[in-house]
């Protein structure tokens, strides 16, 4: 509808991760299935690949919705420093949701996801590490006035509504 190229950091590493090829599957799935955040060298250049792609074949798809993306301080630096004058970053969609929730919603998942980390023990690793790594980043964004918050305790419909809400705002 807005004309994005949705890109999950997630899925990209988990494809890479399947890939019989890659030089970096093993290393991947150790990171996943700990709850740790994988080197952003791997997902940058997972990234920028995706991009490079998508707008070789259609450069008019040029606005990106990366999911997940950046999870820590290192993200971020190496997203900067990689993407200086290449990518702008207009805004940042921050589902806000309490703990037990994202545990219980992750768990349902799992039972059809085939995730090794839709569990609850690497579930709440994550959970320590988004507290710990990535909530400062949304707090920097936050300060330069750049998130947008949304209440994803809500159902799936009224969280959507809040979305269209601040694409029909920012385009």
């Amino acid at each position: 509808k807005y004309g994005y190229t949705h890109l999950s950091a997630g899925e990209l590493l988990r494809d890479e991760r399947k890939n019989p090829d890659s030089q970096y599957g093993e290393l991947i799935e150790k990171y996943i299935k700990d709850g740790k955040i994988v080197p952003v060298e791997i997902t940058i250049s997972l990234l920028k690949r995706e991009m490079d792609h998508t707008m070789a074949a259609n450069a008019q798809k040029n606005k990106f919705l990366i999911d997940g993306f950046p999870r820590n301080q290192d993200n971020l630096q190496g997203w900067n420093k990689t993407m200086d004058g290449k990518a702008d970053v207009s805004f940042v969609l921050f589902f806000d949701c309490n703990n037990e929730i994202c545990i219980e919603r992750c768990l349902e998942r799992g039972n059809s996801s085939g995730r090794s980390d839709d569990n609850r023990e690497s579930l709440e690793k994550r959970i320590q590490t988004y507290l710990q790594s990535t909530k400062p980043i949304i707090d920097l964004y936050e300060e330069m006035g750049k998130v947008k918050k949304i209440d994803a305790s809500k159902s799936v419909d009224e969280v959507f509504d809040e979305v269209v809400k601040i694409f029909d705002k920012e385009g």
